[in-house]
């Protein structure tokens, strides 16, 4: 005669058990994680604007827009348009023309005001890193995450500078006065565009900094028709402030612009 044996019922429960435990802490380890990506989307708005208001104190103007940071720092090329097409060594850099708008360079090849803020930052030891000053190869605005523009902790994201101003409205975005504006998403197109948020993760942040609307106040988002932000009245035009997240979607749709900074 033969033997057989197994687990018995009380040894199977216990190992599910486990299993369950298991599962349980890294479905809650991945949730505590995520949670603690999203803060840190606010402590880095906070760092930067902090950043550059101290920046502006000191040195009275704004990083990347200010006249005379060649004084400080050196000069790539001692000709001011060649320097704007001249990679210099360690800290050198080159001007910004002072009209207090952080603008984008004539072409990919210059050094752009939206990038060497970042540089100037860091050239004045309130920003970590070294940046290049320049944009990335695909067009004036190209954000290469890590290269000309910092890294965020969340994800593949990262942070642009950009001034727009009064703006008549697009397919994304709505029509408003932007100003001087830190844009939070991922590589796209050109800055840092692209979607990086749920939209009940870009709601969180928003209610946290500012007034929980898509449409008001500083924080802004982008892909409004239907997408990350809806209209309450159900039609969808860019000029139609009243709108919420659409907070039922779990899909990745939403880029934040934190408008008027500086």
């Amino acid at each position: 005669m033969t033997t057989e044996s197994g687990f018995s019922l009380v040894e199977l429960s216990i190992v599910l058990v486990i299993l369950g435990l298991l599962v349980g802490g890294v479905l809650t380890g991945q949730s505590l994680i995520r949670a603690a990506e999203l803060r840190s989307v606010t402590t880095e708005f906070q760092k930067y604007q902090a950043a550059t208001n101290t920046f502006r104190d000191k040195y009275f103007a704004l990083p990347g827009d200010m006249t005379n940071a060649t004084a400080f720092w050196g000069a790539a090329h001692a000709t001011p348009a060649t320097c704007l097409t001249t990679t210099g060594t360690g800290t050198q850099t080159c001007d910004g023309n002072g009209n207090g708008l952080i603008d984008i360079g004539a072409a990919a090849s210059q050094r752009s005001e939206s990038f060497t803020l970042w540089a100037h930052l860091a050239n004045a030891g309130l920003l970590e890193g070294s940046f290049s000053g320049f944009a990335g190869a695909a067009n004036l605005g190209d954000a290469v995450i890590g290269t000309n523009v910092p890294r965020a902790k969340l994800g593949n994201a990262g942070w642009t500078a950009f001034i727009i101003g009064n703006f008549a409205g697009s397919a994304d975005l709505y029509a408003l006065d932007y100003g001087n504006m830190l844009i939070f998403g991922a590589e796209g197109t050109s800055d840092t565009s692209a979607p990086v948020l749920k939209p009940e993760e870009a709601w969180n942040i928003d209610t946290k900094i500012d007034d929980g609307k898509p449409a008001r106040g500083r924080v802004i988002a982008r892909y409004w028709n239907n997408l990350c932000a809806a209209a309450d009245d159900g039609t969808h035009a860019n000029n139609d402030l009243n709108a919420s997240y659409k907070l039922s979607d779990s899909s990745v749709q939403c880029t934040l612009y934190f408008v008027k900074v500086f």
